[in-house]
């Protein structure tokens, strides 16, 4: 099986930045999809980036295009989540997600096999 951890979670204030991390171990391949999503109370889960396998190919929720980056370091087995300028809205748990397949659709959270445990992340007004 495949293990996430995230971190790098916490409380900023609206038009700060944070930086998450995910680390991958066990049974991992270079030929995945790895994936951040969020959740706030009361919501569904929400795609918010996904990068694919090793050319690294991204993609974005329409809610965070333009100000967040999401990529890998293959070396160190982590996918990172740049996220500027934070906005209250942006409040959430964020989670990280794995699937050890190239193709699927990234958008649905029930197709991902292995997931964190999550970060909070917080933006004050």
């Amino acid at each position: 099986q495949v293990q996430l951890v995230e971190s790098g979670g916490g409380l900023v204030q609206a038009g700060g930045s944070l930086r998450l991390s995910c680390t991958a171990s066990g049974r991992t391949s270079s030929r995945d999809t790895m994936a951040w999503f969020r959740q706030a109370p009361g919501k569904e889960r929400e795609f918010v980036a996904v990068i694919r396998g090793t050319i690294a190919s991204t993609e974005y929720g329409a809610s965070v295009k333009g100000r967040f980056t999401i990529s890998r370091d293959n070396a160190r087995n982590t996918v990172y989540l740049q996220m500027n300028d934070l906005k209250p809205e942006d409040t959430a748990v964020y989670y990280c997600a794995n699937d050890l397949r190239l193709y699927i659709d990234y958008r649905d959270p029930k197709k991902f096999d292995y997931w964190g445990q999550g970060t909070q992340v917080t933006v004050n007004s």
